[in-house]
């Protein structure tokens, strides 16, 4: 039995043909390129089946005779099985056996036929990209393509969430300061004036946040215009309180309808040198712009990644809450466990609670990843009803999860024995965790790019013919979204290097198809290490405080250094947290943080 999709993939042809349009390309995102959109935009999530709580990476393709999607390897097994009896099919979008979207869609178009893309959510280097390839083919390109306006019908409203003020004595930078800097590096960018798109970098530019417009994040829709005489923030107003009003007039900002901005951009004047960041900014913006683009403007993504002293102050906050949610919940797991009573959907509800028990805690960072076992291999894992295993008998638990405190974004993944580890298991683990260790450990010349240091996370594991392919640090944002560039720590070359400020994770893992998965996360800041002779050097710190299960470790393949950081890293989480915990939870963490001998 086909599922409901179809009769949507049925429609959906109906208004292509209607509309002249042979192909439709549609993507997973918002006119603000989020990785994590709001139900209103999640329309190609309703038409494929294929979703998650998070947000799913996926880009379809819909033609008369064929339905695909696009999606990454965090997602090709949960793909598979969302996408049975849909009319659509998964094609692999990285690993081994990829295929590029876009030269797939060249190979299956004909010269004279028409591509329909809905432009306000598509980035303009992607339309870019397949315009291109599409009309060195005689193919063109539609960038005005909406079907969800006539296909959809109980779609979601845009959110109406009210707007916040994110304390400035935590932040530690006004306003104003915030757009002086903007406005300093658009200049160098040879721009007047700069058109900010993405969620993260508005709320970070106006000291704004929300509650639930995005699931996870409290950033809020809207586009922020900033030049040298004006600043327009474009948000629906019944998201504005009275305190929110007075916060945007003390700064200057005035305020237009969040739909305006096509008609705002058409109307600038010639002389104004528009700063666009062509992969962050909606084709369908850019379609309308009367006066001269520039590209560029990763400058804001820039300044937003240092975080100043009075932020990672106010992390270090946050650490030491979530370090003692986490005390509750593994205390808690351990416990219960025997009883049989305890289900991954469950363990994510109580962690939830734990950690909204605490005021500051606005929300999670992102659901929660609870993989039991084989579940554990899933990367990108969310336990539903429908999957929803027992924690029952031996194993591997993974907990990858994350809290929206006021003080702070946090990130953390552990991964715990129940019961007794087989010393494959523990093998793997060290493996995994030795690469943990040798990231945290590295000191490295300023200049240096996550991409050059991602071997160190996973030299132990190659060694052995073993792998993971997924990204061994993103950067993490300040009360805003868990997932922040421009740096990252991974295969793919990132051409930003790492400074002092930055914080980001350190997250290697290794997953075994139906058996179990493991991964070992703190975050790390990048600090001023020492200068010699040969120039400035860079270190992390990790801030993440909670322990490593030492019931996993192999210490025969360790060296006394990792043996060593293991015991100092403990004891610093000991030390931190112990004054926060009961005799009971104090008495259960010194246990954990037991001297590791080899």
């Amino acid at each position: 039995a086909m599922k409901k999709n179809y009769e949507y993939l049925t429609k959906l042809r109906q208004v292509m043909k209607e509309h002249g349009i042979d192909a439709c390309v549609i993507s997973g995102t918002d006119p603000h390129q989020s990785e994590n959109p709001p139900a209103h935009w999640r329309g190609r999530e309703w038409l494929t089946g294929f979703w998650s709580v998070n947000g799913t990476n996926g880009t379809a393709v819909v033609l008369p005779d064929d339905a695909l999607v696009w999606t990454d390897s965090r997602y090709f097994l949960q793909a598979t099985d969302q996408l049975r009896d849909t009319g659509f099919r998964m094609m692999e979008e990285d690993g081994p056996n990829a295929v590029d979207l876009v030269d797939w869609l060249v190979e299956h178009t004909q010269s004279g036929q028409t591509v329909g893309i809905d432009g306000m959510t598509f980035s303009i280097s992607y339309a870019q990209r397949l315009q291109q390839e599409l009309n060195d083919n005689g193919v063109k390109l539609d960038t005005d393509f909406r079907p969800f306006d006539r296909i959809y019908p109980d779609r979601p409203l845009r959110p109406k969430n009210p707007l916040f003020i994110h304390d400035e004595n935590l932040v530690g930078m006004t306003v104003d300061q915030k757009m002086e800097a903007i406005m300093e590096a658009v200049k160098p960018e040879l721009a007047n004036a700069i058109l900010i798109s993405s969620l993260d970098d508005i709320a970070w530019s106006t000291n704004l946040r929300a509650a639930n417009d995005i699931a996870f994040s409290p950033v809020f829709v809207s586009f922020l215009y900033i030049d040298d005489t004006s600043r327009v923030l474009f948000v629906d107003d019944d998201k504005l309180t009275p305190e929110v009003k007075a916060h945007l007039d003390k700064y200057n900002i005035e305020t237009r309808p969040y739909d305006s901005i096509a008609d705002f951009v058409a109307a600038l004047p010639k002389a104004t040198r528009l700063l666009m960041d062509p992969a962050k900014t909606a084709r369908g913006i850019f379609d309308h712009v009367g006066c001269t683009p520039v590209f560029g403007g990763s400058a804001v993504a820039k300044l937003k990644s240092i975080k100043n002293d009075s932020m990672i102050n106010s992390i270090r906050i946050a650490m030491i809450k979530d370090g003692v949610a986490l005390t509750k919940f593994f205390m808690m797991v351990e416990k219960e466990y025997p009883t049989g009573k305890l289900t991954e959907v469950e363990l994510g509800r109580r962690l939830r609670e734990l950690r909204l028990a605490d005021p500051t805690c606005v929300d999670e960072s992102f659901a929660p990843i609870i993989g039991w076992n084989g579940h554990g291999a899933i990367v990108h894992y969310e336990a539903t009803p429908e999957t929803d295993a027992v924690i029952e008998g031996q194993g591997l638990l993974l907990v990858d999860s994350g809290g929206q405190y006021v003080n702070g974004t946090t990130d953390i993944t552990r991964t715990v024995a129940l019961g007794t580890p087989t010393t494959e298991q523990q093998h793997d683990f060290t493996l995994v965790m030795k690469g943990h260790i040798a990231l945290s450990n590295a000191i490295f010349p300023a200049g240096t790019t996550g991409h050059q240091l991602n071997v160190l996370a996973l030299q132990f594991l190659w060694h052995e013919g073993k792998a993971y392919f997924h990204g061994t640090g993103h950067g993490v944002g300040f009360f805003i979204n868990c997932h922040e560039g421009p740096q990252s720590i991974r295969l793919n070359h990132n051409p930003t290097p790492l400074e002092p400020g930055m914080l980001q994770s350190d997250e290697p893992g290794l997953y075994l198809t139906g058996r179990y998965g493991i991964r070992c996360e703190n975050l790390i800041l990048c600090k001023d290490a020492m200068t010699t002779d040969f120039g400035h050097f860079l270190e992390f710190e990790p801030l993440t405080l909670f322990p490593f299960d030492l019931d996993l470790m192999e210490t025969s393949i360790m060296t006394d250094d990792e043996v060593r950081w293991i015991n100092d890293y403990h004891k610093t989480v000991r030390d931190t947290l112990t004054p926060y915990l009961s005799p009971e939870e104090a008495a259960w963490m010194a246990h954990k943080t037991r001297t590791l001998t080899k």
